[in-house]
């Protein structure tokens, strides 16, 4: 969204190709009128059941107040962040169809919150993927050390990295007329008169190139690579932890399917739109040769892929929590017609117990309740 939009504003060079000496410059029209449906009607998707299924997952943590595990605030940092970041969907969705409307503040809050659970969530789930780490391969000797991270390193680890990364958008993100560029619109247009209000980082003119790059590399690798190789080595650990051994083969082969889904989901959400915000830059800073062509066709490419990226927060509820058997239950009772104040307490204790290193490890290894 943000780092696909805001580039071509900044970068005058970009829409255009060089023939013959004489520079043309590309008809994005296509792009734009497929950006106008595609666009909203995906982000109102997203939003519709990010909503939905990070809501209940928030209303589930808030009713088990007594009683949680170090993977029930994991879900809760990643529910709320989640949360968060669909409920900027709607001023994106209405800017693609047709121009900003919500003024100077919200252009910069808007930027700020969807930075901030950009990388938020993405951290958050290599914290989870240490955390079943812990638990399953050094299960003995781990409680003291997952507490530490479930209740005081995520603050240091997830929160205020992806704070301290909104200072671009604080500095950088502002409210401009688009009669400055002619990225949507080209001479032939109908549409070639009208005033479009854009809301994007701008950057300084003579440096916009090199503020692009480097942004979008920190996206690529704090966003993706150190959170992806975080993830895929802690699992692929838990997958040759719980392939030994011939105890509880049935529970091992169904942890071992949810994990390997866990692995897929997050690669196959994120990698595609990685590889096409990393094209896009090698072309703006002409490794790779480029052409029109190419270039509407990568535009095509990161607007597809990033909407996919984004539906990884509609999937986190469902593989980090509504797998969970534990978490079921709770639903169940959260939504139960009936006196709360005392059956919760009572249900949580009779059917659990005391939460032990034990059953959290149980909890983390099956991967099914986390």
């Amino acid at each position: 969204m943000e780092v696909y939009v805001f580039d071509f504003f900044d970068n005058s060079t970009e829409n255009i190709s060089e023939q013959s000496g004489d520079f043309e410059p590309c008809n994005t029209m296509p792009s734009s009128d497929f950006n106008k449906i595609f666009l909203p009607t995906v982000y109102g998707i997203i939003f519709i059941l990010g909503t939905i299924g990070n809501g209940l997952v928030v209303v589930v943590m808030g009713y088990q107040k007594k009683v949680k595990t170090m993977t029930d605030k994991y879900r809760l940092h990643l529910s709320v962040a989640d949360l968060l970041f669909v409920l900027t969907l709607p001023f994106w969705a209405v800017d693609a169809v047709k121009t900003w409307y919500f003024g100077s503040f919200l252009c910069v809050s808007v930027h700020v919150i969807y930075t901030v659970n950009l990388y938020s969530s993405v951290l958050i789930l290599a914290f989870i993927s240490l955390d079943r780490y812990l638990a399953v391969v050094r299960a003995t000797n781990s409680q003291a050390t997952r507490k530490l991270l479930a209740s005081k390193v995520i603050y240091m680890g997830v929160w205020l990295p992806a704070v301290l990364l909104t200072v671009p958008d604080l500095v950088f993100a502002r409210v401009q007329s688009g009669e400055s560029s002619n990225f949507f619109l080209n001479d032939d247009s109908e549409e070639a008169g009208d005033i479009r209000t854009i809301c994007q980082r701008i950057y300084p003119q003579g440096t916009s190139l090199i503020w692009t790059v480097v942004f979008r590399f920190q996206q690529i690798v704090v966003g993706f690579i150190l959170p992806g190789l975080v993830i895929l080595v802690c699992y692929c650990i838990i997958i040759a932890k719980l392939s030994q051994g011939s105890k509880g083969q049935a529970l091992k082969k169904k942890a071992l399917k949810t994990t390997v889904i866990l692995i897929l989901c997050f690669f196959s959400c994120w990698l595609p739109y990685c590889i096409g915000i990393f094209c896009d830059t090698l072309i703006m800073l002409e490794v790779v040769s480029s052409s029109c062509v190419l270039q509407q066709a990568v535009e095509r490419w990161i607007s597809i892929t990033e909407a996919l990226a984004y539906f990884h927060c509609c999937l986190n509820p469902i593989l980090y929590a509504f797998l969970g058997v534990k978490f079921k239950k709770s639903a169940r009772s959260a939504l139960t017609v009936g006196s709360r104040s005392s059956q919760k307490v009572t249900l949580m204790t009779k059917k659990h117990g005391p939460i032990s290193s034990v059953s959290t490890e149980s909890e983390s290894s099956s991967v099914l309740a986390s």
